[in-house]
C-alpha cells in the first residue's frame, strides 16, 4: 500500500481530537509533520512527528504530499492555496471559506496544478445521519415533506477560541455549525432552490450570532436547520415526517466523545452507539400503523480518510466533491445574504447542483 505522508497545519482541538487519530489509524496514511508555532504538544503523543515553526518551511518539504487545512476559518483560502501552490494535495476543515469566488478559485488552482483538494465533512458518517438517511432512503415514510435537523448545545460561557467569539470572517454559530448541518441536507435531499436565514446573539455576553434557523425550500419539501448555545434539554436532532410517517432521531454518534477519551478508530466496538438511543419510527407497515424503535448505524469518521487515499492513489471519487463543497458555501453565503436583507434569496442552480 502507498503511504501518503501528512501534515497538520494545527495540532489544537481538531488536530489532536479529529485528525490525527484518524490518520494515525488508517495504513495508507503516515502522520508526517505538524505546523507548531509555540508549544510542541503532538510529540507526548506522537513521538516520531516532525514539527515545523514556519508555514512555508512545512511546505517546503518534499516528502509532504497531503496537507490538513484545520486552522481559523479566516485562513483556509490563504493556506490552502499556499499548499496547493507548493504541490500538495489538501483537505480543508468546514468552513471551506467564506465565498463562492474564493471556493471556485481553489477548485481551479488544484485542478491546474493536478492536486486534489476535498472538505472534511465527517458528520456525514455519523450514526445518528446514517440512521436517519437510511429510513429516507428506504422510503420508509412515504415521500419526505418536512425535515427539521438541530445542532443544538448549551454554553453560555464565552469560549476562549477568539477567532469563533469575536466578529470577523467565519465568526459565530453559522460558519461553525452550519456547514455541518447544510451538507446533511444536501446529501439527504440534493440542493433546494431558495433559502431564508435568521440569526440572532442570545447569550449575554456574546458578540457574535449564537443560534440560527435556515429554511430550505424545495418544490414539494421544506427543511429547517436549527442551531443554538442555548438547548439545556435536547429535543430530537432530526425530525421527518413523509405521506406515510414520521421519524424521530435523537443525536447518538459516540465518536468524537470516544476520540476525546483518547480511544482508537481501530478498536473492535468502534462508532456503535448506545440501545437506548435507537430511533422512534411511526409509520405504516403493510396495512398496519405502528411504532417501532430503530437501532442506530455504526458510525465511522475512518471512511472520510480510506476514500481520500483512494482518490489520491486511484483516482477515485474525492470523498466530498467540488460541487458538493461549493453548494454548501453558496448556501451559508447566500444565508449571510438573507439574514441582512431579511427576505428569501434564490440560489445560482448553475453553482448549487447536487
Amino acid at each position: 500500500m502507498r503511504i501518503i505522508k501528512t501534515a497538520l497545519c494545527s495540532f489544537g482541538m481538531s488536530g489532536k481530537v479529529f485528525h490525527a487519530p484518524l490518520l494515525a489509524s488508517n495504513a495508507g496514511f503516515l502522520l508526517y509533520a505538524v505546523w507548531e508555532r509555540s508549544t510542541q504538544k503532538a510529540h507526548a503523543l506522537y513521538p516520531e512527528i516532525k514539527s515545523f515553526q514556519r508555514l512555508e518551511d512545512m511546505l517546503a518539504d518534499d516528502l509532504i504530499e497531503l496537507v490538513i487545512v484545520n486552522t481559523p476559518n479566516a485562513t483556509h483560502f490563504q493556506y490552502a492555496k499556499m499548499a496547493l501552490l507548493a504541490g500538495k494535495h489538501v483537505v480543508v476543515e468546514k468552513q471551506f471559506t467564506s465565498t463562492v469566488e474564493e471556493a471556485t478559485e481553489l477548485f481551479a488552482l488544484a485542478a491546474s496544478v493536478n492536486k486534489k483538494i476535498t472538505v472534511f465533512q465527517n458528520r456525514r458518517w455519523d450514526s445518528d445521519f446514517l440512521t436517519v438517511k437510511k429510513v429516507v432512503d428506504q422510503r420508509r415514510l412515504g415521500e419526505v415533506v418536512e425535515a427539521e435537523f438541530h445542532f443544538d448545545r448549551f454554553k453560555m460561557e464565552i469560549g476562549p477560541k477568539l477567532h469563533k467569539e469575536t466578529p470577523g470572517i467565519g465568526a459565530g454559530i453559522l460558519p461553525d455549525l452550519g456547514p455541518h448541518l447544510v451538507d446533511q441536507a444536501l446529501q439527504m435531499f440534493g440542493s433546494p432552490y431558495a433559502i431564508f436565514a435568521d440569526a440572532a446573539a442570545f447569550r449575554t455576553a456574546s458578540m457574535v450570532d449564537d443560534y440560527f434557523e435556515l429554511l430550505m425550500f424545495y418544490k414539494d419539501l421544506r427543511v429547517r436547520l436549527k442551531a443554538s448555545y442555548l438547548v439545556r434539554e435536547a429535543i430530537p436532532a432530526y425530525v421527518i415526517h413523509g405521506t406515510k410517517g414520521s421519524f424521530l432521531k435523537y443525536r447518538d454518534d459516540v465518536q468524537e466523545l470516544a476520540l476525546q477519551a483518547g480511544k482508537s478508530p481501530g478498536d473492535e466496538d468502534w462508532g456503535v452507539p448506545s440501545a437506548a438511543t435507537e430511533g422512534l419510527l411511526h409509520t405504516e407497515i403493510g396495512a398496519e400503523i405502528k411504532k417501532i424503535n430503530l437501532p442506530s448505524e455504526r458510525g465511522n469518521y475512518g471512511i472520510f480518510y480510506s476514500r481520500l487515499h483512494d482518490a489520491i492513489v486511484n483516482d477515485e471519487p474525492l470523498p466530498v466533491t467540488a460541487a458538493e463543497a461549493l453548494c454548501v458555501v453558496h448556501i451559508i453565503e447566500s444565508a449571510f445574504k438573507s439574514i441582512a436583507e431579511k427576505k428569501c434569496v434564490y440560489l445560482d442552480p448553475a453553482i448549487c447542483k447536487i
